[in-house]
């Protein structure tokens, strides 16, 4: 099956750009290897962020997507803590 598209938002952009370049790397890895080839598989959200999937990237940092199963694309929104850092 054809992996899933990957695009980022403008924030999510700007996340990436904080990350070192250690978790840039991981990112990539994991949004190539994991949520590319099977982005249901992240934890579904609830409340404000319904619709919405996460995936842990650090014990602080998550990447936060949602899914569009027409065009088989994923949009990463965010990248980076959620902790207010």
């Amino acid at each position: 099956m054809t992996p899933y598209a990957i695009r980022f938002t403008k924030e999510a952009a700007k996340d990436v750009r904080k990350l070192s370049p250690r978790l840039q790397r991981k990112l990539r890895e994991v949004l190539l290897h994991d949520i590319a080839v099977d982005p249901f598989a992240g934890k579904r959200l609830v409340g404000d962020l319904q619709g919405f999937f996460s995936v842990r990237l650090t014990c602080r940092d998550r990447i936060v997507y949602s899914i569009d199963e027409r065009s088989r694309t994923v949009f990463v929104h965010r990248a980076r803590t959620h902790y207010g850092d």
